[in-house]
């Protein structure tokens, strides 16, 4: 990027609109309002995650093109607040609204369905399977996780067994640790 393009990005806040990861890409709207602003997956992907979840607040670095508004760059993302959460089906953490308990873990998605809500993931050097619920991806600013994905899972021991109650991608563990 050159040192022109570099002084038109301009800094905004926000919340994401949508993203879907199949099409890989997805809106954000500015707080200060303005037209919807391109979130491509390529950019996301530079922040070190592979999907984002609706209403999720997000900093950004916006250029002007000739297609409009777009993305350039990530600078924080928060999850959303305030959104009413299915059940989590006997895999709820003690302590309702607590902040997430343990350390952070190094795990692989084993596989995800966001139709059903629901994944497994496993820790690493443990076969035993981490239960992931969508409700939990979207309290950590989540949408979706691929199989074989890299993630960190904080684990707690629930009333069906293991489950994670936060999971963040990858990169942004070494963001975000405790």
């Amino acid at each position: 990027m050159s040192e022109e393009e570099k002084e038109t990005r301009q800094p905004v806040t926000g919340h994401v609109k949508w993203f879907d990861p199949g099409k890989g890409f997805g809106f954000v709207v500015a707080d200060d309002g303005g037209p919807d602003i391109l979130l491509h997956a390529n950019v996301l992907r530079n922040y070190g995650q592979s999907s984002v979840a609706d209403q999720a607040r997000i900093e950004i670095l916006v250029q002007e093109t000739d297609r409009g508004m777009q993305t350039t760059e990530i600078l924080h993302i928060d999850p959303p607040i305030g959104i009413e959460g299915d059940d989590l089906g006997g895999f709820e953490p003690a302590g309702e609204g607590e902040a997430p308990q343990g350390e952070l873990e190094p795990a692989r998605v084993k596989w995800f369905d966001k139709a059903k809500g629901f994944g497994f993931a496993n820790v690493f050097g443990s076969a035993e399977d981490v239960f992931v619920h969508v409700e939990i991806l979207h309290r950590s600013g989540l949408a979706d996780l691929q199989p074989g994905e890299a993630i960190s899972v904080r684990v707690v021991d629930g009333e069906r067994g293991r489950m994670a109650t936060q999971v963040l991608s990858w990169d942004a563990s070494f963001r975000n640790q405790n």
